[in-house]
């Protein structure tokens, strides 16, 4: 299910009608009916995600799609206004312990990924996990961050596990 985050009162939403998905040429994708009511092939290609990882201090891209953060603690100096956030998924967020035993430190970029993989098999991630999975399979999606270096984020991790052929 979406949620959105109305651009003035800061308020979430959630979005009661589904996206309706189309190819680059317009054309809806799937099953379709035809002028006579018979089922036709449309495009039936496989189609893998489309996960990206952005600072939130970047401006909003069209191509963002679906705009989640992911960090725990909200960025400094950013309003939700400016934002443009689909959700705030604290949810899948680094435990407090692990994200200050961290703290960014490239060097420990390694462990921090196998320690944060773990936590994420919980059952406490599951139901967030499976929205970003059906957020990611239903069109584009930007996981936010506010690291200074995006490249070595949760974000980055969550991406790697959304969107496993990405390069």
């Amino acid at each position: 299910m979406s949620h959105a985050v109305h651009h003035t009162t800061g308020t979430v939403a959630r979005r009661t009608s589904p996206r309706k998905r189309t190819d680059f040429g317009g054309r809806r994708r799937g099953r379709d009916v035809s002028e006579q009511g018979g089922p036709e092939e449309v495009d039936e290609a496989v189609e893998r995600p489309q996960v990206r990882v952005r600072r939130i201090y970047e401006d909003p891209d069209p191509a963002d799609g679906d705009r989640v953060l992911v960090d725990r603690l909200w960025p400094r100096g950013m309003s939700k206004v400016r934002a443009h956030l689909d959700e705030w998924c604290k949810q899948v967020a680094p435990s407090p312990e692990l994200r200050r035993w961290y703290a960014h430190d490239p060097a420990k970029y390694p462990e921090f990924r196998r320690r944060y993989l773990e936590e994420l098999r919980g059952p406490d991630h599951a139901d967030a996990l499976a929205d970003l999975r059906q957020r990611a399979a239903a069109g584009p999606l930007t996981l936010l961050t506010a690291a200074k270096r995006s490249d070595i984020s949760e974000a980055t991790v969550l991406k790697e596990l959304l969107d496993p052929h990405a390069s």
